[in-house]
């Protein structure tokens, strides 16, 4: 899962959970004393939900048929692949979206951890949570990753499997999705 989907997990709690999950891959460590207690928990939770995520037998199974010599690289290049489904269902390509606002001003009024710091603005101004819902925008953003990391772009490799595999991916979605909402979804805090 990705920025989208953590949100969309997290919208229940208050703006300091949302921004611990919004920020938390930019994270290091297990000591978060220096985050406030509700962001730290929004850290916490994003890691549960990548843990699940990573051991879900629909990942397990995906990254056996990705290329393999690139599936080190599957699950960073699924967790965007699942936030361009997730944007769909939400109809993110046609409508705006609360949360999406949400997200973006409490991106804008905080400093994202310094792994994170230069790709937030990019991420807000160029709308990325919205554009999710065009498959051809997240192969982009997926090369985009790619070309961050160390080495060959293992990342743009995948994507003519990731389009191959289109139908199948989205299969594994529709059963990945309801198994994470019901066991990672952070019900709404009454006020």
């Amino acid at each position: 899962m990705n920025f989208l989907a953590h949100a969309w997990l997290a919208r229940g709690g208050s703006d300091e959970f949302l921004y611990g999950n919004l920020i938390a891959d930019g994270v290091k460590g297990s000591d978060l004393s220096a985050w406030p207690e509700e962001v730290a928990l929004g850290i916490r939770h994003h890691r549960r939900v990548d843990a699940f995520v990573d051991g879900h037998p629909v990942i397990i199974d995906l990254r056996q048929r990705a290329p393999r010599l690139k599936r080190r690289y599957t699950p960073i290049a699924l967790d965007l692949v699942w936030d361009h489904f997730l944007a769909r269902e939400l109809d993110l390509g046609r409508q705006h979206s609360p949360l999406v606002a949400r997200c973006y001003t409490l991106l804008d009024s905080r400093p994202a951890p310094n792994r994170l710091a230069a790709m937030m603005p990019v991420l807000v101004e160029q709308d990325w949570l919205h554009r999710y819902a065009d498959f051809a925008f997240t192969c982009r953003a997926i090369q985009g990753i790619g070309r961050r990391l160390t080495g060959p772009n293992h990342l743009a490799g995948l994507v003519p499997w990731l389009e191959a595999e289109y139908p199948r991916l989205e299969d594994g979605f529709r059963h990945l999705w309801p198994e994470v909402n019901e066991a990672l979804e952070v019900p709404q805090r009454l006020p």
